[in-house]
């Protein structure tokens, strides 16, 4: 059969009516049937774009140029799109409003009619208004002539300080265009150097590179104060990693926020120890031995004899990394790499519950990966994410087709309930929600993906209804994975940083400006009040806690 006999003999099975068939096991045998065909098409689906990633990698041992994605046809496959903003968003009517508040008029002029242009009986009716936008953008470079002075008996020159904000040969105000460019907008650092060089500043690439990294210490105290003021403002946050590189090598990027703060954090790895380091600010980690931790290993089913041995480590006694090591190596020597992170993270996790130095979050609202349980004693996962499960499934036979439409039609009516329960949460709306979940996510279609796929969301089932018992979380981790669009954007323009120092400018900097954005805080305006020694504007951690009685904290967290 030629390719187009087989999608002719798809197309006519897709389009049998199976609950037709009165014979059960004709029946069974043509639902397997088209279960087959589905499995056989979406292993050919993939073994194309493995064939493709195959002869991409070869063309470019070649020195060739890989096949470009994404233009349609036989050039390259286009990335499915798993979108969900149309099926879960209800359009809303759109509002003009005037910006004419909003613009702070910094001179007026008036504007006279040449009298010489005018009839004789023009007669002159008022004044009307127009506000007009621009910008001052030019040099202001200053030679400082410092008085001096000397003293023979002290043996030392006195010279008369620089004004608060002037440290080298750039002034304030440079230095807060080039930090705001980079960091807030994401420009790089040679078309910020050919901007400045443009205007008559005399720069180049590693002094706009020194700009943006050394002598930050007072940004680095600012971003960790932020931090530490956002995990504060609520017991519930968002938690996201995407990747980033440093001098060319894959690290991790996490992302902690809630509506008043974001926060970057770069990283080696993306496990449940780093997840636990981030919440903790990037403090030295501790590890604590208590019952907490043996629950975690006995849930983890560590050997009865490894966990015995275990036990004989010193109880309720903090260890730095060293110190557990060395108890480790002498206690329970046989301990393979597996068991050996069970350990390390069952005592992280107790350490980080039992210490009161730092705020200590009770749920997160994320997604599904494995690094994020057992960390906090509640765990929201993102609807949004679930979704895109759905999403990307291809069923080929028109009924599956049906039966998935169908499903994420469903989905996303239900999403939208639980929306609105957000809005008016009640009891009687809470149990029949989750009566409505069961009915939805235990039905079964035929099409054995789908089937599958719906399980595995009822076996979420808790970490999805979070809501009906925390309505003040969102049902989404789309506050996390926008800002972590900030730093996948500046990775696109950048690459990424090539120091450990540079990496820590680029957490410090886009926390700051994400935080900023958050709080309605004019980023250059912020950089620019710090850099320049004024200090009039408030600290962004102090902004933070201010509005974080603001946040809807519902009274089911107050503990029983």
């Amino acid at each position: 059969m030629d390719g187009r006999g087989a999608v002719e003999a798809a197309a006519a099975l897709g389009s049998l009516d199976v609950g037709a068939i009165r014979d059960a096991g004709a029946r069974e045998a043509v639902v397997r049937l088209m279960n087959l065909v589905e499995e056989l098409a979406a292993e050919n689906r993939t073994l194309r774009e493995q064939n493709q990633g195959l002869r991409d990698e070869l063309a470019r041992l070649k020195g060739q140029s890989a096949r470009p994605s994404g233009l349609g046809g036989k050039v390259g496959a286009k990335p499915r799109d798993t979108s969900s903003e149309k099926e879960r968003r209800e359009p809303k009517e759109r509002k003009t409003r005037s910006k004419l508040d909003k613009i702070v008029v910094d001179r007026e002029e008036t504007l006279t009619v040449d009298r010489a242009t005018l009839p004789a009986d023009a007669v002159r009716k008022g004044y009307e208004s127009v506000v007009v936008q621009d910008v001052r953008f030019s040099t202001d470079n200053v030679r400082f002539v410092r008085e001096k002075w000397y003293s023979a008996s002290a043996g030392q020159t006195y010279l008369a300080p620089m004004p608060a904000g002037y440290d080298g040969q750039f002034g304030p105000g440079l230095r807060a265009l080039v930090t705001v460019l980079y960091y807030g907008v994401g420009t790089s650092e040679p078309k910020i150097a050919e901007l400045l060089c443009n205007l008559g500043t005399l720069i180049s690439d590693g002094q706009v590179s020194n700009l943006l990294i050394k002598k930050q210490e007072s940004f680095h105290s600012e971003a960790a104060a932020v931090r530490r003021a956002g995990l504060a403002s609520s017991p519930w946050q968002h938690l996201d990693v995407t990747g980033t590189t440093i001098n060319g090598e894959a690290q991790h990027c996490h992302v902690l926020t809630n509506p008043l703060y974001a926060a970057y954090d770069t990283r080696p790895k993306r496990d449940r120890l780093a997840a636990i380091d981030v919440l903790m600010g990037g403090q030295d980690r501790r590890y604590l031995l208590n019952d907490e931790a043996v629950g975690y290993l006995v849930g983890m089913r560590l050997s009865a004899s490894r966990l015995t041995a275990v036990q004989t480590l010193p109880w309720h006694a903090l260890m730095d990394e060293a110190t557990l090591a060395e108890h480790l190596a002498r206690r329970v020597p046989a301990l393979g790499p597996t068991q050996k992170r069970w350990v390390h993270e069952a005592l992280a996790v107790a350490a980080y519950h039992a210490q009161t130095g730092y705020p200590v979050i009770r749920l997160l609202v994320c997604d599904d990966a494995p690094q994020f349980s057992l960390v906090t004693d509640e765990l929201a996962l993102c609807w949004v994410h679930e979704g895109r499960h759905y999403a990307k499934l291809a069923p080929v036979l028109a009924a599956h087709c049906q039966a998935l439409a169908d499903v994420r039609t469903k989905f996303w009516a239900y999403y939208r309930q639980l929306a609105a329960y957000r809005k008016a949460p009640s009891k009687p709306e809470r149990l029949r929600l989750a009566a409505q979940f069961d009915t939805l996510f235990t039905s079964t279609t035929g099409y054995g993906a789908l089937d599958r796929r719906i399980a595995l969301t009822c076996a979420k089932r808790a970490q999805l209804l979070m809501v009906l018992t925390h309505p003040e979380v969102e049902l989404h981790n789309n506050p996390a994975g926008l800002a972590a669009r900030r730093r996948v954007r500046k990775r696109d323009v950048s690459f990424g940083p090539r120091t450990a120092d540079g990496a820590k400018a680029w957490d410090t900097f886009q926390t700051l400006a994400a935080t900023a954005q958050k709080l309605n805080v004019s980023f250059y305006h912020y950089i620019n009040d710090r850099i320049s020694g004024r200090l009039a504007m408030p600290a962004l951690a102090d902004l933070i806690t201010q509005r974080a009685p603001s946040l809807n904290l519902a009274a089911s967290w107050a503990k029983s």
